[in-house]
């Protein structure tokens, strides 16, 4: 009898022991979700920076496989020929990447507002969609302007010679400050941005032993064999799969470029350099960059769009069926439909960000569940 209590007594210790655990994986996994929801534009910009670094540490490594320079050499040179790269092009192509850039932009809002007056014709309502400014601001001719009269009290010396108040004065000001330290503050935000991630990225490459010892000093003792093949994978898969997207978005670059301008569309070269750009976002980007290529087609003419979307659906042919099979399905294997709906989660949820980072994040992800599966499919077969 004596041993039966003690046995109930026993499981209720267990149970209630399970329970607070449970509890606390509760709490602390909610407060996880709360701070990542708080910082999340800072996660993804750490984020950010540590892919950078992988990167930069796949191209160190190929290049490590051709020469037998140290580690820092190879950086250093990988660095310097990426400069140079960038250099190059803006140097080269900085003024036309602007005047294109700039005729884009014109075309764009004047194809919104054709689109815009064309939906209006036919009767749907194109109050409810965000169109820009600039495609309203040409007024149809014959389009009366009221004016209205008012009466001031402003002095006759003032109105002769059109000189301002000190109250205007001061509103002008004003706004004129709050713009421009708006602007300023913008500015200074993506720069810092942007030395940050690059700061991150090449301290990263610099040492990646460092840091990865220190993310597996983290990890208890116990589970520190495990969670070393699980970090060398992520970073071998990323790794293969940075290497492949960076020549996915060469490969769209190039062909998008060349067939826009053998069709005869303005702005080529700007058009490619985005449709590459957009090419780092899977199935979301491809769609994005299609949209801007036809519809800045439309300023050339019905022939010249129609051939920009055929371009539009033989580039993303090419990139769906010919690269990411050849390229990416060695370096990451993703159901389509698993990944758009992880993307749009992301998107709605975070941003741009979420947009952008979702198929890394979901490599990680994804590592980490074959490597738990493999372990538990591992006893089952020994069986």
């Amino acid at each position: 009898m004596t041993e039966l209590a003690d046995n109930r007594l026993q499981a209720r210790n267990d149970m209630a022991w399970a329970i607070a655990v449970g509890g606390i994986g509760v709490v602390l996994f909610a407060a996880l979700l709360l701070f990542a929801w708080q910082f999340a534009a800072t996660l993804f910009l750490l984020f950010s920076g540590m892919l950078l670094g992988v990167g930069l540490n796949a191209m160190t490594t190929l290049l490590g496989r051709l020469t037998g320079l140290p580690h820092a050499l190879r950086l250093a040179i990988v660095c310097l020929a990426l400069a140079g790269l960038l250099s190059g092009i803006v140097f080269l192509g900085g003024t036309t990447i602007a005047q294109q850039a700039t005729v884009l932009s014109n075309t764009i809002k004047s194809q919104l507002g054709s689109v815009k007056e064309f939906l209006e014709q036919h009767g749907v309502d194109t109050s409810y969609l965000d169109f820009t400014n600039a495609a309203g601001e040409a007024k149809p001719e014959g389009t009366a302007v009221p004016t209205t009269t008012t009466t001031t009290t402003t002095p006759a010396t003032s109105q002769s010679h059109g000189i301002p108040g000190a109250g205007a004065l001061a509103s002008s000001g004003g706004a004129i400050i709050s713009q421009t330290l708006k602007v300023l503050l913008g500015t200074v935000s993506v720069v810092g941005n942007f030395f940050i991630v690059l700061f991150l990225g090449l301290a990263f490459a610099a040492q990646p032993s460092i840091y990865r010892a220190g993310l597996l000093f983290i990890a208890p003792a116990k589970y520190r064999a495990q969670a070393t093949v699980i970090v060398d994978r992520i970073g071998e898969t990323l790794e293969r799969w940075l290497i492949a997207q960076i020549i996915t978005m060469a490969a769209v670059f190039l062909v998008t470029w060349i067939g826009l301008a053998i069709i005869g569309i303005p702005s080529s070269f700007i058009l490619g350099i985005q449709a590459g750009l957009l090419a780092f976002i899977p199935t979301v980007g491809a769609i994005l960059g299609g949209l801007i290529v036809v519809l800045a087609s439309l300023a050339t003419g019905w022939i010249a769009a129609l051939s920009a979307f055929i371009l539009f659906l033989g580039v993303h042919a090419l990139e769906s069926y010919v690269l990411t099979p050849i390229i990416q399905r060695q370096a990451l294997d993703i159901p389509p439909a698993t990944l758009f709906a992880f993307q749009i989660l992301l998107g709605v949820v975070f941003g741009i960000w979420g947009l952008a980072l979702a198929l890394p994040l979901m490599a990680i992800a994804k590592v980490m569940i074959d490597h738990f599966k493999a372990e538990d499919q591992a006893p089952a077969k020994a069986a």
